[in-house]
């Protein structure tokens, strides 16, 4: 592919693992892509091995995630396409900020700074962690109904059973903390800056039915990104809950954020790109 990259990194998301990319992964390197889905930093074996002992997680933060995932995008021999999910979108937006990767992709990605809209949905479905201060230092665990109403409340009861078996794993809180009260703190770690130039080409996309990260917020994101000249887009996905990279329609999904990017890359984006 002249002028554009051959990679792409994929990260997953909050009571996520790489697992939960599978499908995107797969059809990625159908389209003869190298595809590599790095876990987040002090993650280590299978879904199964994390369950049985997630402590290692305990008290991870998004700023040590981001720096994790620019080590590892920096090792690269090219800047490769970045698509993160949920908290990984996130991670995402604050890669492109820091000159990284050749284009960007945030899929649910959760609220940089600046945005002040807290619909009640996501009061809700973050209320596991935020309820309780000491999880600030802790792991939390979602269940199986705290699961389907955060992540999977479109798909019928045994899909999304299917769905927990296969990728819930308990997640650090103070993630969640960070964003919750990341506009009351001016060294935020969910901070980027909306008015970057520079940066190369980022799509966000959203569900429109999800309730962890409702569609209200990455359109307020998409209007603080205007602040730039550099390229961004928005696209709303109707019937798609959080885990809209596992449900069933992925594939329209990955197929729009593929073209998308395929268009909006090329000689300008790597010249800018770290």
């Amino acid at each position: 592919m002249d002028g554009k990259t051959n990679t792409i990194v994929l990260i997953h998301g909050l009571w996520m693992t790489p697992r939960s990319w599978d499908p995107f992964r797969g059809y990625y390197e159908g389209r003869g892509y190298r595809v590599l889905t790095p876990a987040w930093p002090q993650m280590k074996g299978e879904v199964e091995e994390v369950r049985r002992d997630p402590s290692a997680l305990a008290g991870l933060g998004l700023l040590e995630i981001a720096d994790h995932y620019e080590k590892f995008i920096r090792s690269l021999d090219e800047p490769p396409i970045v698509m993160g999910h949920s908290m990984g979108g996130l991670v995402v937006q604050i890669l492109l900020d820091r000159g990284l990767g050749a284009a960007g992709v945030s899929i649910d990605g959760a609220a940089p700074k600046g945005i002040y809209r807290l619909p009640l949905s996501v009061i809700k479905a973050a209320s596991p962690v935020l309820s309780n201060p000491f999880n600030y230092r802790r792991n939390v665990a979602l269940t199986f109904d705290q699961f389907r109403y955060a992540f999977a409340h479109v798909m019928t009861e045994k899909d999304a059973r299917a769905a927990y078996d296969n990728n819930a794993i308990p997640g650090p809180g103070r993630t969640i903390f960070q964003v919750a009260f990341g506009n009351l703190n001016p060294r935020a770690a969910n901070k980027v800056n909306h008015g970057n130039s520079e940066r190369v080409p980022l799509l966000l996309i959203n569900g429109a039915e999800d309730h962890l990260i409702p569609p209200i917020l990455n359109r307020i994101n998409y209007k603080l990104y205007k602040r730039s000249t550099a390229v961004t887009d928005y696209k709303e996905f109707p019937n798609r809950s959080h885990l809209i990279v596992a449900q069933d329609g992925w594939q329209e999904v990955a197929e729009y954020a593929l073209s998308w990017v395929e268009a909006n890359i090329g000689g300008d984006a790597l010249r800018k790109a770290a």
